[in-house]
């Protein structure tokens, strides 16, 4: 049994659901799960949809060539169709943090994850162990404004090297360079607090503790050139009280963002979640 997902979005028009459907029908497919969305604001139609095929003769070029030309075409559908087994292969980007990689990679060797873990990147050598420990090949690349074309072009050279689809910024300390924004867009996924008020700088969850906050938070969002502005794809929040320590902030905010990356990776890597004009639609 052949399985492919394939996202849909393009100008809202009558009878494309019919139609894709109709087309999966007509090539003996089998859709096993459709959702769809239209923001009637921008006038935009979203759908995701999964599919089977039990034809042996079942081609994945030939059905991406006959839904281009037949469907994508005359509805102006900007597309992507996966094969489901092909489990898309990430990247770790990580610095000195360990709560965020000891996560992902646990849940990883629990095969919660679908997706490959080829390559961890670091601009420090402490989390080498931690790599070693998985059997994850660990990449050092120094990263600072003297050498910074030069680890730039590094990083792009592992990435392709290692056939990666998309990257993680576990806890990343450095600004993503605009040549690896643009060589990954909307694929490059990074984890921050978000706290209100925002707090800024080395310390957000000391600001945070002496401004006497009651909620904190973390979002994960695609990254663009605009530090912290790309799409979102996941949040979360807690409450805290006066009676909380700043160490109890510290816990707090590292669980969450363990968990908001970790919901994140899973819906990017089930190919879950469309970007439109600096949002995310998210699918179930």
């Amino acid at each position: 049994m052949q399985r492919i997902t394939i996202l849909i979005h393009c100008e809202d028009q009558k009878s494309i659901i019919a139609t894709v459907t109709n087309y999966i029908a007509s090539i003996d497919g089998n859709i096993t799960y459709l959702d769809q969305h239209v923001d009637a604001d921008e006038n935009v139609f979203f759908m995701r949809l999964e599919c089977e095929f039990s034809a042996k003769d079942w081609s994945l070029e030939s059905i991406k060539s006959h839904f281009e030309t037949h469907l994508a075409n005359p509805f102006n559908m900007n597309w992507e169709i996966y094969p489901q087994e092909q489990k898309p292969r990430m990247a770790l980007f990580i610095s000195k943090y360990d709560h965020c990689l000891y996560d992902i990679l646990g849940r990883y060797s629990a095969g919660e994850l679908n997706l490959e873990i080829p390559l961890i990147v670091s601009n420090h050598e402490d989390l080498k162990p931690v790599a070693d420990r998985f059997e994850i090949p660990f990449e050092y690349v120094p990263f600072t404004k003297e050498i910074k074309a030069q680890g730039e072009q590094q990083q792009l050279d592992l990435l392709a090297k290692h056939q990666i689809d998309f990257v993680v910024l576990a806890r990343y300390m450095q600004i993503i360079t605009p040549s690896l924004i643009t060589a990954y867009k909307n694929k490059i996924i990074n984890i921050h607090h978000s706290f209100l008020p925002a707090f800024p700088g080395a310390k957000p969850y000391h600001s945070a503790f002496k401004r006497g906050v009651k909620i904190i938070g973390a979002t994960s969002h695609y990254v663009t050139e605009e530090l912290d502005e790309g799409p979102i794809i996941e949040q979360d929040i807690t409450r805290v009280s006066h009676s909380h320590s700043i160490e109890d902030f510290i816990m707090k905010g590292r669980d969450l963002e363990r968990m908001v990356l970790a919901r994140a990776i899973k819906l990017h890597s089930e190919r879950k979640t469309i970007v439109y004009n600096n949002k995310t639609v998210v699918f179930s």
